[in-house]
């Protein structure tokens, strides 16, 4: 009966690498690049906001960070990751620019790239998990406000599985979570 939490798993994912990684990419599923010109590469001059407004087919406001975002890990842990409040489909990357913004951070994006609104191919369908899709009770008034005390430091999880694979000759890890949800904090994490 569990919601869907990005910014948790997204948390976890962080916590997990532990030290094999020097940066990582939020990089949402359902949006797949199509021009092989986008830089995923270290982003040392700060948080590189690859789906930029610019290009994302169906987010063009100047503040979206979502999509695909990469960080240093110092960085993130600068922000105290992503808040763990936000259980279904929305809004958590609306909070990660006001915490990026808040850590003093700029966030840049690509340049020359021409294929404008055709860079990225957005698979998403709100008729699959309905349930993902819906702002449940308090939920409503909660989604605007900045978190100043969830994130890295708060996320409560445990590991079900752990699958080593290679996918184009990379090792690659694939964690089966199990989030856990305070309904006394967030009871709009379960639904039904």
């Amino acid at each position: 009966h569990g919601r869907f939490n990005r910014a948790s798993l997204i948390n976890v994912g962080f916590l997990e690498s532990g030290n094999d990684t020097d940066y990582i990419a939020m990089h949402d599923v359902d949006l797949l690049p199509l021009n092989e010109q986008l830089d995923y590469s270290f982003p040392e001059a700060g948080p590189f906001h690859v789906a930029s407004p610019e290009l994302h087919p169906l987010y063009h406001y100047k503040t979206y960070v979502g999509g695909i975002l990469l960080l240093t890990k110092q960085h993130y842990e600068m922000c105290n990751g992503m808040s763990n409040r936000f259980w279904g489909w929305g809004r958590e990357d609306d909070e990660f620019y006001r915490r990026i913004k808040g850590a003093g951070l700029q966030v840049r994006r690509p340049s020359g790239i021409t294929t404008g609104y055709e860079t990225f191919q957005h698979l998403h369908d709100p008729a699959w998990r309905k349930r993902d899709q819906k702002r449940i009770a308090a939920q409503k008034q909660e989604q605007f406000k900045v978190d100043r005390e969830g994130g890295l430091n708060n996320v409560r999880y445990r590991i079900e599985s752990r699958t080593a694979l290679n996918v184009a000759g990379a090792p690659c890890t694939v964690l089966n979570i199990l989030l856990d949800c305070d309904m006394s904090e967030t009871p709009w994490c379960t639904f039904g």
